[in-house]
Formats: C-alpha cells, structure tokens, sequence
C-alpha cells in the first residue's frame, strides 16, 4: 500500500512546490517518517534526493523558459554550500525550540509579506543583485543548515522584496535550492542512508511527473500575483503548524 500511496502523495507535492520554487523537503521528511520510515537512515536521505529532483527538475523548465536570473541563482547557490556546514555545526548546540521559533517567525513574516505584496519602490541594480547573492546566500545556507531545510522558503521572499518578480524569483530559486540539496544529499547517502531502491525509484518518478507538470503550468499559464499568493498560503500554513506542533504542544 506505502508502495503506491507515498508516490502518490508526493506527485502532487512536487506539482505544487514546483511552481513555487521550493523543493519540497518541509513536505517529504514528516510523510517519510509518519509512513515508518528511520527518520535518519531513511526520511532525510530521500527527502533531500527528492528535494533536489523537484528544484532540478523544475530548474530545467524554467532556463529554457528564460525565467531565471542566473547570476543571482548562482551567487545564492554557491554561497549556500559554503555556509551550510557552518549552520549545521551551530545546530547542535543551540536548542531545537529556539531555532523552531526563529524558522517560524521568518516564516510567518515572509508569507504576511508576500501576501500584502511588498516590494522596494527601487529595483536593485546589478551591483546590489550581485552584493544580495554573496551575503543572502550565505545568510539563507546557514539558516538551512540551522535547521535543516532546503532553502527555498527563505530564497523566494528574499528575491522578491528585492525587487524581482514573484515568477522570477520562485525559478531563480529553484536553481538555488538545487546546488544546497546535492551537497546535503550526498553527505547523507555517503554516511547514514540505508536506500530502499525500489521505493526511491517510484519515488523519485513520481516527483519528476509532478516537477515537471507544476513548472510547466507556472511558466506558461499562472500570473505572478497566483503564485505570490499560492506562495503566501503555504508559508503561512507551515509557520502556524511549526508553532502550535512544535512549540506550543512540544
């Protein structure tokens, strides 16, 4: 039955995460674990490799689509590997709750600003791009190293108060987050993992269909105003359940 229904559930997670540049690993670490699977040698390993699947996949729509700002995208990328040890190693010795609430402060910032809308009268020049890569990238790598997320849900905000466009930015992401997932995957897979390669097979087809569905249909149909807000929803969902799940009821 696991066999069927977590492919299932995490094709149209892909096919919603897609669209709005963020992998997904929030998503398909929790289901991992709630179906059975070893949260460590098992839930994380996959999660990332899906992460990566859902962003790479969704990355690929998106260049040929010309919907990415490469410089930015790559600037954020590169500095996210970087930094990500770094947060990672903070982590084990700050507690888990403080760094649950500060994820979900952010969280819940970033989607009340999404949904108003708010962006700088005054785009960033080329110069300010290159300066928000260096060091957002490095803040958004040690932050998800910190508390080990992909990213995405701090890349998209970030780009899009900057000044960039909702749709922009959620596939300017998209290439971000993918660079960060790879390292974090392959630091899994060479110590704990312990694959399931049937499982991780249909997993992985699953995530790729929905990909590549959910970033097809953002490219060619959604306005940025639909993915600004379908963006705004889910961050605003994952801070309310992180608060009362993980604080409140802890």
């Amino acid at each position: 039955m696991s066999f069927v229904l977590i492919p299932t559930i995490f094709f149209f997670i892909a096919f919603l995460f897609s669209m709005l540049g963020m992998g997904g690993s929030q998503l398909y670490v929790p289901v991992l674990f709630w179906f059975g699977l070893d949260f460590k040698t098992a839930a994380i390993p996959l999660g990332m490799l899906l992460n990566v699947v859902n962003s790479g996949s969704a990355a690929v729509t998106y260049a040929r689509e010309k919907m990415i700002d490469w410089r930015i995208g790559l600037l954020f990328g590169l500095t996210m590997m970087i930094a990500a040890p770094l947060g990672a190693l903070i982590n084990t010795i700050v507690p888990t709750k403080a760094l649950i609430f500060v994820f979900a402060l952010f969280t819940l910032i970033s989607g009340i600003l999404m949904w108003v809308g708010w962006q700088p009268e005054n785009k960033l020049n080329r110069g300010g791009r290159t300066l928000l890569g260096l060091i957002g990238g490095g803040g958004v790598g040690f932050l998800a190293g910190l508390i080990g997320r992909g990213g995405g849900s701090f890349v998209v905000p970030l780009l899009y108060m900057a000044g960039i466009s909702a749709k922009t930015a959620a596939a300017t992401s998209a290439l971000a987050i993918s660079f960060g997932g790879i390292a974090s995957f392959l630091s899994h897979l060479a110590t704990a993992a312990r694959p399931d390669w049937g499982l991780w097979t249909a997993c992985v087809l699953a995530v790729f269909a929905g990909s590549q569905l959910g970033s097809r249909l953002m490219a060619t149909r959604l306005k940025s105003t639909a993915v600004k807000r379908i963006f705004a929803v889910i961050l605003l969902l994952i801070a309310v359940i992180l608060i009362v799940k993980d604080i409140i009821l802890a």
